[in-house]
């Protein structure tokens, strides 16, 4: 790999302007023309705006990609990524929002996707994903969508269903689980499913770090405004932190074991972050989770101040281990060791997107973000519930997390989660 100014970008640009000419007859030709991929964000934050860039830093000076549109529940989110991305050097020659084009409420996505977008970039809080998932789908939209796809059981069986349909539009769909397009990670795969550690019997998985921001609350926000702003700590929105955040290292144990697991039996709490402050979630999570064959990964999930720090992922062979920490492997493998230089994976997703829609060939992500996601919620299950979870469980769980109404007014915060007490659903 090299560096993202270099060849690489040269020869990604001469690519797809070499098959544009073709696109119009290709099965996912956007309307704009072979000439131009017209893109609309929806969710203006900072996962939001900094998606954005990298994808403009992606195509480089390719004009033919466009910010067309906007959207986000809040106008002052829309307004300050507005201005911050408008004067970003790397944005303004692809820049073209327009106040007609800016969207804002609950039905901005909804707006959005009806302006005339090509691609949409999802990068609202996760629990949004799966209405806006399949409403882009059925509106024949190519799609970046930022990890988890969802929160719940119900909006992963929709999420699945929308990838179905959008392999028959032919439509492409990048998940923000960078991992996947990561130079050193896509090598080690590689020999770990070639049999560099020989059988995968195990492995440990990590994302322990210190809390996060939080918002305070201010005496005009409504209980729905003030989750939103803070849609991290409410489980509707973020599914938890094992959920938002510890689904990148789920999403490898898959990847390194080709499948998804059986079964969950894990443990959490709530021992730090006890203010109302902090909504209802869990700072602390570990589950061991069961996958065919017997194979056994232990995952932890923590956000606590003042603990030690470990995000990295172990997989364990018969001949051998892998380290995500410099790639590094043990046995026959360790004298291969990755190391080239890498594209920054949040860009590398984006040339992969948009070169997969240049040349016709989409790539279509959406199942296994949707299985990763669906295994960070089966082990919340189990850390709520205090009982064990299976795949066919969570899967098909009833428990639909959103608010029946969404509206900016009253929205009770439910009760941390009792295990022994709360049910599963």
């Amino acid at each position: 790999m090299t560096d993202p100014q270099g060849s690489s970008r040269r020869d990604f640009l001469k690519a797809t302007s070499a098959v544009a000419a073709g696109l119009a007859f290709a099965p996912n030709a956007h309307a704009a023309g072979a000439d131009t991929i017209k893109v609309g964000l929806i969710g203006c934050g900072g996962r939001g705006s900094g998606a954005v860039e990298n994808l403009c830093e992606a195509v480089g000076d390719d004009k033919g990609v466009r910010i067309h549109a906007l959207g986000d529940v809040f106008p002052d989110n829309l307004h300050n990524a507005r201005s911050n991305l408008a004067g970003n050097g790397k944005i303004a020659p692809h820049w073209d929002v327009t106040d007609e084009r800016c969207f804002t409420g609950f039905d901005a996505y909804k707006n959005l996707i009806g302006s005339g977008v090509d691609l949409v970039i999802l990068a609202t809080p996760p629990g949004f994903r799966p209405m806006m998932i399949e409403a882009a789908v059925n509106a024949g939209k190519n799609i970046f969508t930022e990890k988890p796809v969802g929160v719940d059981g119900p909006g992963i069986r929709k999420v699945l269903a929308a990838a179905e349909v959008a392999k028959q539009k032919g439509l492409a769909v990048v998940a923000g689980t960078q991992r996947r397009h990561q130079a050193g990670y896509l090598d080690s795969m590689k020999r770990i499913h070639s049999g560099a550690i020989g059988d995968v019997v195990g492995g440990q998985v990590y994302w322990n770090q210190g809390p996060l921001w939080v918002k305070p609350r201010q005496p005009n926000w409504s209980d729905m405004e003030w989750q939103l702003r803070n849609w991290l700590y409410f489980t509707w929105l973020s599914g938890d932190h094992i959920c938002e955040q510890h689904v990148h290292n789920l999403d490898v144990a898959n990847w390194a074991l080709q499948g998804h697991p059986e079964r969950a039996v894990g443990m959490g709490g709530r021992q730090s972050r006890t203010d109302p402050a902090y909504g209802h979630i869990y700072d602390h999570f570990a589950i061991d989770y069961e996958y065919p064959g017997g194979v056994h990964v232990m995952s932890m999930a923590r956000q606590i101040e003042g603990c030690e720090n470990n995000v990295s992922e172990t997989i364990v062979g018969t001949k051998g281990n892998f380290y995500s920490g410099g790639y590094r492997f043990t046995g026959e493998a360790k004298k291969s060791r990755f190391r080239e230089k890498e594209v920054n994976p949040y860009v590398q997703e984006h040339i992969d997107l948009i070169g997969s829609i240049r040349a016709g060939k989409p790539l279509n992500e959406l199942v296994t973000v949707a299985e990763s996601t669906l295994t960070a919620i089966m082990g919340r299950m189990s850390a709520y519930t205090g009982k064990a979870v299976t795949w066919e469980q969570a899967l098909n769980s009833k428990l639909d997390t959103m608010p029946k109404e969404l509206v900016m007014g009253p929205l009770p915060v439910p009760p941390v989660a009792m295990p022994g007490v709360t049910e599963l659903i």
